[in-house]
């Protein structure tokens, strides 16, 4: 009997221009989707899928055509996807859901997978300690903003998210290294929320861009990566195992 799998990637990036070429690091992430749909139950998007989305009404952001016509692919045959907005993407309203059958998640999310639990999430601001990070964070959720920005024409709506895009630490292309167990918010994050009775056996995340797996007390921990820095680096779970997978230029 064939074992079907449940894949994990996020921090795609579509559409930034930094590191790597767009177009290229789109059809590696299409490829990607292809392999997989051979043995697929499910996929999981944890987030900065794009580099910039925001929905207006009527207008989405262009391109990405190819991208999404494999998720809905992937839908319409029956295999499951879920996408968590990050903190690049986090804009999403119902296109997504409506036009390519995904589900999207818009809090992390404890769920059953294979007979197992997994806490799932992008990982902006989860365990910082950073006011002005959360602040900032707080800023970009709040309704009220939300609503004001998208008053603004898309023509200078989506200029100024790309603008704001490019100016990230992200495109010039810097990558913090581990900083130890004690520096590093994810681990942090994973501690608190075991230590107030979650019950996963798994914890993913992105946002990090780094790809790295945290075993302990029981608990394995994976922070999927980016597909700068590699050429493809994901997750995957059988049924029995999960293991990260990071492929090198």
């Amino acid at each position: 009997m064939e074992v079907r799998k449940s894949y994990f990637a996020s921090d795609f990036h579509l559409g930034l221009a930094a590191g790597t070429d767009p177009r290229e690091r789109e059809q590696r992430a299409i490829e990607w989707l292809d392999r997989i749909s051979a043995d697929a139950e499910s996929v999981w998007l944890l987030g900065d899928v794009f580099d910039f989305w925001w929905e207006y009404r009527k207008v989405i952001p262009k391109g990405f055509t190819r991208f999404l016509g494999r998720l809905s692919a992937l839908t319409d045959r029956g295999i499951a996807v879920h996408i968590f907005p990050g903190n690049h993407d986090m804009w999403m309203k119902g296109y997504l859901a409506e036009e390519c059958g995904v589900t999207v998640h818009y809090e992390p999310l404890v769920t059953e997978i294979g007979g197992e639990i997994f806490y799932l999430a992008h990982g902006e601001g989860l365990g910082s300690r950073s006011a002005g990070g959360r602040i900032l964070f707080a800023l970009f959720r709040n309704r009220i903003a939300r609503t004001l920005f998208s008053a603004l024409h898309p023509r200078w709506g989506v200029a100024i998210g790309h603008a704001w895009s490019k100016n990230s630490r992200l495109a010039k292309h810097v990558s913090l290294p581990f900083m130890g167990e004690e520096r590093e918010d994810l681990i942090r994050h994973t501690r608190q929320i075991a230590a107030g009775g979650c019950r996963a056996r798994y914890y993913i995340y992105g946002h990090r861009h780094l790809p790295l797996t945290f075993d302990e007390a029981g608990r394995r921990m994976i922070i999927l990566g980016d597909w700068f820095s590699c050429r493809t680096s994901y997750a995957v779970f059988d049924g029995s195992d999960l293991s990260l997978i990071c492929e090198e230029f």
